[in-house]
This record gives structure tokens, sequence and C-alpha cells, in this order.
């Protein structure tokens, strides 16, 4: 009788079904040309907010997830985005974000100045408007130097927002800053309640883009409310133990600046208050880049040169006269600003 087994062939080999599909991987991603564009205008636990259709009578707010093709690609308040899916805006619709279009501008900050980690604040801004109290709490220029440092490395234009000028004298602090060419706005709060100085700082923001940015407790919400009404941000009191601002805003917010005939003028993003602002991040040689009336003077810098050493070519360059000691002394404090933690 003929030995009927068989040897083992392809036959006998047991293929298991894809769980995930049967269709291969691949690198290639959709292109998504159906892809609506959007504004983010608020973050929170892994969802944004976007402005769908801006400007138009449907206009709508769209809460999005981020796609998975995005990979590790985060969003920030600001980002321009494409997204897909439920743009209805309807309630629990929820759409996805594919695309993160190239940004203008991005302002970032460390939680120290040894922390690689870099933390980005907004996106697209083209101002920063750094607020700080004259007193309670203390004013805190070792910040607000910070502050300015980071918006000159993101190539946007600081502006000094001076609030509480019914407490004490603004002179010292503002003069502290002319060298550096800083425009600076005064707020002051009158008897009625109402905020002295609010219109400049209104003409300031229109038709920009400008992010606030500052420690708690100096009336930044408190201005932001003043601006736009409807935003209703949180406001509060300084610790009388540390004398420093309690938290109150938690996450930053985009919010449309309008006239009072509802006029768009501009766009503003309030941030939570800050007690740090590193700058690991920052390049001194950007930092420089700044300063127009000094970076000829670096051309005669040793290499690696930290722009506050006895080498420096930039003290004969100001002895010769093409810029004046006052700002040599301002870009020199913004360099020291990057070493050390703490943001007083």
């Amino acid at each position: 009788m003929a030995d009927r087994r068989r040897h083992p062939d392809e036959r006998d080999v047991r293929v298991r079904p894809n769980p995930r599909g049967s269709r291969p991987r691949t690198k290639d991603r959709p292109e998504h040309r159906d892809a609506v564009p959007g504004r983010v205008l608020t973050i929170d636990r892994g969802r944004c907010t976007a402005l769908v259709d801006e400007g138009a009578r449907d206009e709508r707010a769209v809460v999005a997830v981020r796609a998975r093709e995005l990979g590790r690609s985060g969003l920030a308040v600001g980002d321009r985005v494409a997204l897909v899916g439920d743009v209805s805006g309807a309630e629990d619709a929820l759409a996805r974000v594919v695309r993160v279009e190239a940004r203008r501008t991005v302002l970032r900050r460390t939680a120290d100045d040894t922390d690689p980690v870099e933390r980005v604040v907004v996106a697209n801004a083209d101002q920063m408007l750094v607020v700080t109290a004259l007193a309670d709490p203390a004013p805190r220029l070792r910040l607000v130097d910070r502050c300015l440092a980071a918006a000159w490395d993101a190539g946007i234009d600081p502006l000094l927002c001076v609030t509480k000028a019914d407490l004490a004298d603004p002179e010292d602090l503002l003069s502290s800053y002319r060298a550096l060419a800083v425009p600076a706005l005064v707020l002051r709060r009158r008897p009625d309640g109402a905020l002295d100085g609010l219109d400049a700082v209104r003409e300031a923001l229109g038709g920009r883009e400008s992010v606030l940015v500052g420690p708690s407790g100096v009336g930044k919400s408190t201005l932001v409310n003043a601006l736009v009404p409807s935003a209703e941000r949180a406001t509060g009191a300084v610790n009388t133990a540390t004398g420093r601002g309690r938290h109150t805003s938690s996450s930053a917010v985009a919010l449309r600046l309008r006239d009072d005939g509802g006029r768009v003028l501009g766009w503003v993003v309030d941030t939570p208050g800050v007690r740090s602002f590193g700058l690991a991040h920052v390049d001194p040689q950007r930092l420089v880049g700044a300063f127009t009336d000094l970076e000829p003077g670096t051309a005669g810098c040793p290499r690696g040169c930290s722009h506050d050493e006895p080498d420096c070519a930039l003290d004969a360059y100001v002895a010769a006269g093409p810029a004046g000691p006052a700002r040599l002394e301002s870009l020199r404090r913004l360099l020291r600003s990057r070493g050390g933690e703490g943001g007083d």
C-alpha cells in the first residue's frame, strides 16, 4: 500500500488575518485637498478650538483633535491649521487637524536656563505686550528683561505696558528701558474704577496680533477684560504672604479686539501668569542682531565672545561713537539675564 503522507508545502502555511486591515502600510499621506482652514484659539487637554470661515457670516468655533499623521508636531494658540471631518461647530462635533501651516513667528520659553525642552507660548504673533506692575506686586525687572530677550529672539516687536501707576511713580522703571528704545504705555486706575490709558493700548494693538506676557497679579487679565469685555477672564488678588499674584488664567486664549462699532482691530492672546521665563533656547548672536546699531561692532570680537568680557570689541566700537554706552550696557544686561534661574 502506497504511503499517502506528503511533505508540507505552502498550502500548509497558516496566515493570520491582519487585525488592523489587509492594506499594506505606506508612508504616503492623504493630501486633504478639501481641508478647511482655521485659526487655533485655545487648547485644552489635547483638544483645540479653532475658528473656521473667519470673517464670514457663518464663521464658527470648531473643536478638533490632532490627526495621527502629524506625529509629534504640537499645536499652539495662533497656529493656522487645516481641518477635516465634522467642521459644523455643532455640539459634540469633532474635527481633525491634519496640517499646521508654516509659522511666521514662534515665541518660546523653557522652564529654566538649563532645560533643553522648549515650550511654545504662541505662534504667529507679531507683537509682545510685556505687562508689569509698579506695585502690588513689585516690578520684577529681571523677568521683564527676559521677556524682551525672548521677543527679539523670536522676531517679535516688544511693547512695555506698565500698570498700577496710581500706586507708584513710573519714571524710575521707564528710565531703565529708554536706552532699549522699547515703546512704553502706562495704565492707572481712576477713582471711578476705569483704566486711564486704555485708549492708547487699544491703538497700539490695532492691526497687530499681540501676545500679553507677565507675572500673575499685574493686571493682565483685567486689561484683557477691559479691551475685550466678552472675554470674562478670571482675575485675582496678590498673595499677601509672597507678594506675588495668584494664577487665575490657566490657559492661553486668542481673542478678537473690536472697536465700539464692532469692527475688528486686531487679535490679542492672553497667557497664564509666568514666574520664570527660561532662555535656554536663545542664541546670544541673534539677540545681538536685534541691536542693529551695535551688531557691526561684533566683527572684531574673538570667536565665541560673550560680548560681556574684557576682550569684547564692542567697548572700542562704542568709544568710537557709532552707538552710545547706555545701549551697550542694556544689551549686556539682557545677555546676563540668560544666566541663572528664576525671573527676579
